[in-house]
């Protein structure tokens, strides 16, 4: 047995077991929470009298700014250790991920700390994303060319 297998072999023996139905519980039901709350927040909108496309638009800016704001209080760190893509996937993991960086760096002053870095985690996905809609539009179009 050479060093490599020898050694994958003692990081399976030493590494701890992931407790996958505990995270996929607690993701479920913390994304689920976070939907819910939406959809409530919808519902409240709509019935202070906004169109459903206003009121679509404040859940977003609503929930954007609570996961802000339990970012900058260090709370919201807390809830993602614990259900990991149960906040990350939705919007307010979005959220998170462009505040993180800009408290991170606050000290390092307004242009070269928080301006430099704000979107060290955020920027590859809406650099991606936004490459992959241009992409997918392009497709469609040509296939749409032809029907």
């Amino acid at each position: 047995m050479d060093n490599k297998q020898a050694y994958k072999k003692y990081v399976d023996r030493r590494a701890a077991r992931s407790p996958v139905l505990r995270n996929c519980v607690a993701a479920f039901w913390v994304g689920g929470s976070i939907c819910v709350l939406g959809q409530l927040l919808l519902t409240l909108y709509r019935r202070l009298g906004l169109l459903l496309d206003e009121a679509s638009t404040l859940v977003s800016v609503s929930l954007i700014f609570l996961a802000a704001a339990l970012t900058a209080l260090g709370i919201f760190d807390r809830i993602a250790r614990y259900a990991g893509a149960g906040t990350l996937v939705p919007i307010t993991g979005f959220a998170n991920s462009v505040v993180s960086p800009a408290i991170d760096t606050k000290s390092e002053g307004l242009v070269l700390g928080v301006g430099a870095k704000i979107f060290t985690i955020a920027g590859p996905v809406l650099l991606y994303g936004i490459l992959c809609g241009a992409v997918y539009g392009v497709i469609y179009y040509i296939v749409t060319l032809f029907m």
